[in-house]
């Protein structure tokens, strides 16, 4: 690794104002938790045999594993097509995209009925369904869950090998060693799992034919959400590195994201072409016009997306809020398309009806704390945010206490 991309903890007090009403959120989101699986799903959710899943499913999964694929995307760049000047940028994604991805996981977990029987989903290989997308999106998520905490690894033994001890410098040092001779294989492993998976959360859509919105249903889901999962990541880690430079004081990024601006802006304008021609091609046009509410959200993504490409081809890219801004769109009709694919554009039928409880909202943005605090804690203490680029990074994190 370059020196430019060499990582050192941020350093600096972690029980800071904000820090602290993030516990204040997780607790509460525990609380609700421990009462889910104390009554079950019936009592904390607006779930129904209509409809099977929520937003634990639609926002923590569908959503939350494209956020995490900002790695993914980096990967895509920097070891695919050998663009290394943005490997300062990978560590970060990968964090994010560790985060993310376990969090989902959890998300699965609690969405479960019979969550005590999740353990038997990677066992139980004579059982398994080889037609079934569902089997394919749980066997390569739990796997990639694994594979980029993997990846995400060298961060560990790093901090490990600065440790005062004598023989967690040497462990750290033998682990770094042999996590460097497989990070090939490794690294092959998380640009496959995405891939696959993202991919099978669209074809999953296809498979309810008679309930969804013409103009989500469309043999191109699977391809529309593994470029949506990319362009996604490429928004999340704009995101993360203008957040945390305005949040830590460290100098911005911004001339380094910029340069991803043109290829996120034309995978965004390829994206919303393919889209429509799709719909004419189907020729479900008339759908685009037809007055409800899967149509009004149809047309807030595409406008939404166009909009941020237009920005992200502008010299609003040049400076970190039109950056942040245009992100912060792409970002915004990403999820909205993901979001309303699964739940606006799916309809169960007469007297069916989904809205979220108190408790499924409570629980959601519980983990989403959770999440970030996990984060705030790692960059803190773990080498993870680009040294070149950081103020005040240190070695220990001050005023745990």
């Amino acid at each position: 690794m370059s020196d430019h991309a060499h990582a050192e903890p941020l350093g600096g007090k972690l029980f800071t104002g904000p820090f602290k009403v993030l516990i204040a959120i997780a607790a509460i989101g525990v609380a609700a938790l421990l009462y889910r699986f104390v009554t079950g799903l019936g009592a904390v959710s607006g779930l129904t045999d209509g409809n099977a899943w929520g937003i634990w499913i639609a926002i923590d999964v569908v959503v939350g594993t494209a956020l995490g694929c900002g790695g993914y995307a980096m990967a895509l760049l920097v070891y695919l097509a050998n663009r290394g000047e943005f490997h300062p940028l990978v560590r970060p994604a990968m964090l994010t995209g560790a985060l993310g991805y376990t969090f989902a996981g959890t998300s699965i977990f609690i969405d479960v009925g019979r969550y005590w029987g999740i353990w038997k989903i990677p066992t139980y290989a004579a059982w398994w369904n080889f037609d079934s997308a569902l089997l394919e999106v749980a066997l390569c998520v739990m796997t990639y869950i694994f594979v980029l905490w993997l990846e995400f690894s060298p961060s560990f033994f790093e901090r490990m090998k600065a440790a005062k001890s004598p023989g967690l410098r040497a462990s750290g040092a033998a682990w770094q060693a042999r996590m460097n001779k497989a990070m090939p294989w490794i690294i092959a492993l998380g640009m496959l799992l995405p891939t696959m998976h993202q991919s099978s959360l669209g074809t999953t859509m296809m498979l309810p034919i008679t309930k969804v919105h013409p103009l989500y249903l469309t043999q191109l889901l699977p391809l529309l959400f593994l470029v949506n999962c990319i362009l996604l990541g490429y928004g999340a880690v704009i995101l993360e590195s203008t957040s945390s430079s305005l949040a830590w004081k460290r100098p911005d990024e911004t001339g380094l994201l910029a340069r991803l601006a043109p290829i996120m802006a034309w995978g965004l304008l390829g994206w919303v072409v393919v889209r429509f021609l799709d719909v004419v091609v189907r020729g479900q046009l008339g759908a685009a016009f037809r007055p409800d509410l899967a149509m009004l959200m149809f047309w807030v993504e595409n406008v939404l997306t166009v909009v941020a490409a237009l920005m992200l081809l502008s010299k609003r890219r040049e400076s970190r809020a039109g950056l942040f801004s245009a992100a912060l769109l792409v970002t915004t009709a990403g999820v909205l398309y993901r979001f309303d694919a699964y739940i606006v554009a799916y309809d169960a039928g007469p007297g069916w009806f989904y809205f979220p409880a108190v408790l499924e909202i409570l629980i959601t943005t519980g983990l989403v704390a959770i999440e970030i605090m996990i984060y705030i804690f790692i960059v803190k203490f773990f080498p993870v945010l680009s040294a070149a680029h950081s103020r005040e990074a240190a070695p220990t994190v001050r005023g745990i206490a």
